[in-house]
């Protein structure tokens, strides 16, 4: 367990948030800290073939153990962490035999870990919890899954006697800011399928997510004196407004759950002669989707044949539901269940109401559903992980890799 925390931390006192304006893969610097030092520990650890790219990219080998042929599967998770909350100067906290009651993060600003609020942490009574101090978030996600992985490749070094496949594993930056597949060589990888290590709570496992789209809405106003402004003012900001009123009020991220898709209105800034405003829209539904980003194109319509052509509409479409082409190759999320039932976890298998790389991935030719990395509330200071659930990962990981050597498939 200790030398499990010890890496973790290691990891998370990094600073390695990622950029959604940047240009640059990676789209921030201080990336590339943790970046090299990974590539050094593969290295140190054991692992052959370590090579890390012009993109911050990191790949590596855990060589066959068998003499038979067997698929190369994959491991793999980001470094970068949200840009959402502060990630600078982070400083966890342990908490040993946790007791089931409030967790002070923070005393002076009176912030608590409460599992009133946050009822998931019950499940987690009597075990080891590493949080926050209340000002910045913590990073595991998905240092949590990078812990995981570069601990179990150490473990099956370490125990030639398992037997396994070759195993490639990866780590990305940029995932935060759904560019973590963008520049991932594929071909080079050179798995059958893989496996992200980047979902939350213990057992989870899923391999469906949110089709997943962007959207731009830019109002160009007209500013008169307020005392003669009729007929002659164009006020962008209550045009924005209108627009936003005409969105359903219950298809938020707030008021879904489970499959419910939704618009997320993230960012918004305005004056009478412009407003802007940016949005996020998700359904795990492709029609649904679909119709989704045709309701923004009337909306847009309607409003402009009102008010005028004052109105600018840009989607961008970002990543779909890896269902599809996963599916198809139903074995790899069979073999994770059955990993996971064989050290003593519940398989919990649901929709990811997100994206990972894995999403990207499997529209590469890389099927990659995703398992837990087992920290909670992610983005922001009441994150926290179960190092028992981390240790659970490492188990699974390592089941997986002997369960794919011991599997028949068809050729």
């Amino acid at each position: 367990m200790q030398h499990l925390i010890d890496r973790f931390l290691s990891y998370v006192i990094i600073d390695t948030q990622s950029n959604p304006k940047s240009k640059t893969t990676p789209s921030t610097e201080k990336q590339w800290n943790l970046a090299t030092e990974l590539a050094y520990e593969l290295e140190r650890i054991g692992l052959r073939d370590v090579t890390i790219d012009d993109n911050a990219y990191i790949m590596a080998t855990l060589p066959s153990t068998v003499d038979k042929e067997v698929p190369v599967i994959g491991f793999i998770s980001h470094f970068d962490t949200s840009p959402d909350f502060n990630g600078t100067d982070i400083k966890p906290q342990i908490i040993s035999n946790y007791d089931g009651k409030d967790i002070v993060l923070n005393e002076a600003q009176n912030i608590i870990l409460s599992p009133d609020y946050f009822e998931d942490l019950l499940q987690y009574k009597g075990q080891t919890l590493i949080t926050t101090d209340g000002s910045t978030l913590l990073g595991a996600d998905d240092k949590a899954g990078i812990a995981e992985i570069v601990t179990a490749m150490e473990y099956l070094v370490q125990h030639p006697e398992i037997p396994h496949g070759k195993i490639r594993i990866a780590f990305t930056p940029d995932e935060e800011i759904g560019r973590g597949a963008h520049h991932f060589d594929v071909e080079k990888f050179g798995a059958s399928w893989a496996y992200t290590i980047d979902g939350s709570q213990i057992g989870e496992l899923e391999y469906e997510n949110f089709n997943a789209a962007s959207g731009k809405v830019v109002i160009t106003g007209k500013s008169v004196h307020p005392g003669y402004a009729k007929g002659k003012m164009i006020n962008a900001i209550s045009i924005a407004n209108e627009f936003i009123g005409i969105l359903p009020p219950e298809e938020t991220p707030q008021r879904t759950a489970g499959r419910e898709g939704f618009f997320h209105i993230h960012h918004m800034k305005g004056e009478i002669e412009h407003a802007e405003f940016e949005m996020i829209i998700r359904d795990h539904n492709k029609e649904h989707f679909e119709e989704r980003k045709n309701l923004l194109k009337k909306i847009t319509e309607k409003l402009n044949a009102i008010h005028g052509p004052y109105i600018e509409l840009e989607l961008k479409d970002q990543y779909f539901n890896m269902r599809e082409k996963v599916e198809p190759v139903m074995h790899i999320v069979e073999i994770a269940k059955e990993a996971m039932e064989e050290v003593g976890i519940t398989p919990i298998v649901k929709p990811i109401r997100g994206g990972t790389d894995g999403s990207q991935l499997s529209f590469m030719g890389l099927p990659c559903p995703n398992i837990f990395a087992g920290g909670h509330n992610f983005h922001g200071k009441y994150e926290y992980v179960p190092v028992e659930s981390m240790q659970k990962a490492v188990e699974v990981i390592i089941k997986i890799c002997e369960l794919t050597a011991t599997k028949k498939f068809a050729t």
